[in-house]
């Protein structure tokens, strides 16, 4: 622990012009006098760090001092940093911080301005548009239980609207398509189970551990895509929605016809998921292909239609 500590230290110094001795204390939760022992040791170690008196005074590492860069160039630093600072958008974790901060350390001061203005020519943000603070806190908890192997114990409504408690091991946290999921061991279903975020009820962390299952987020993949039918679907857009369309579409899978319309080839798993997206458009969609699908549009579009009536 004392190691990690000095060695933040030192990140810490090698980024600021001074920092006090109770900035430091305060920071990593020690004494004064433990943070006067760190200072004495690495020094000790051969990092020369001075120390100021007065206002604006404070611990500082000697000038032009710099630890080994020579494995990364300032192109690895901003992918590194851009990288790490998305992930960081969502979970504002401290290690992350850490490392953040350790990896700027080895840019010399020189170049800093260089780096942040790389850093402003690609922003990654995994915060989805309408993500409140409480979904934030959410993430954070399940990201520590992760870390941890702590137990989850979940209120979660599924894709049918069906709502239960789950007792669930959490493995990965992945940001797919536009939304956040957690990829956990089910207890309820004895099975590796993607869970979306957004259909969270209520989330507890249990004190209770657990070790972690040889299975992977890449089996689980592999095994829904021989559980999950998949349905290759020709659909024929309206003009008028032809921007919503592009958006959302690979230009390969689409052609324009010679009235304008856009006709799409495109496959999905076969559930409720991909009839809501079919119904989202309204009128401006026909289903060329497959005809069972058209079938089941059809009804639910009756469906629509019978409560509009009343």
């Amino acid at each position: 622990m004392r190691i990690d500590r000095m060695l933040s230290i030192v990140v810490l110094l090698l980024n600021r012009k001074s920092v006090t001795a109770r900035e430091l204390a305060e920071r990593f939760e020690v004494s004064l006098r433990t943070i006067y022992r760190d200072i004495d040791a690495i020094n000790i170690a051969g990092i020369p760090v001075v120390s100021h008196q007065g206002s604006g005074g404070g611990y500082q590492i000697m000038e032009n001092y710099r630890l080994n860069n020579q494995y990364l160039s300032l192109e690895n630093t901003r992918v590194i940093l851009t990288a790490l600072k998305g992930v960081n958008t969502t979970l504002q974790d401290r290690e992350l911080e850490l490392a953040m901060e350790k990896i700027r350390s080895l840019v010399p001061k020189e170049r800093t301005k260089e780096l942040e203005s790389k850093l402003d020519q690609l922003v990654v943000d995994y915060v989805p548009w309408g993500f409140s603070k409480q979904q934030q806190i959410c993430m954070q908890e399940i990201n520590r239980a992760i870390i941890t192997s702590k137990l989850l114990n979940i209120q979660y409504r599924n894709l049918k609207g069906e709502e239960g408690e789950r007792i669930v091991e959490p493995m990965t946290l992945m940001f797919k398509g536009y939304t956040w999921y957690l990829f956990g061991y089910c207890r309820l279903k004895q099975d590796g189970r993607l869970f979306r975020l957004s259909r969270f009820r209520s989330l507890e962390v249990l004190n209770q551990t657990f070790k972690r299952r040889d299975i992977t987020f890449k089996d689980f993949t592999r095994k829904e895509e021989v559980r999950v039918p998949r349905v290759d679907l020709v659909m024929r857009f309206d003009p008028v929605v032809r921007n919503r369309v592009e958006e959302f579409f690979h230009p390969e899978q689409i052609t324009i016809d010679e009235n304008g319309s856009l006709i799409v080839n495109s496959t999905f798993p076969e559930d409720e998921w991909v009839y809501s997206l079919i119904l989202s458009y309204g009128e401006h969609i026909e289903i060329l292909q497959p005809a069972h699908i058209r079938q089941i549009i059809r009804r639910k579009a009756r469906k629509i239609l019978e409560r509009c009536k009343t």
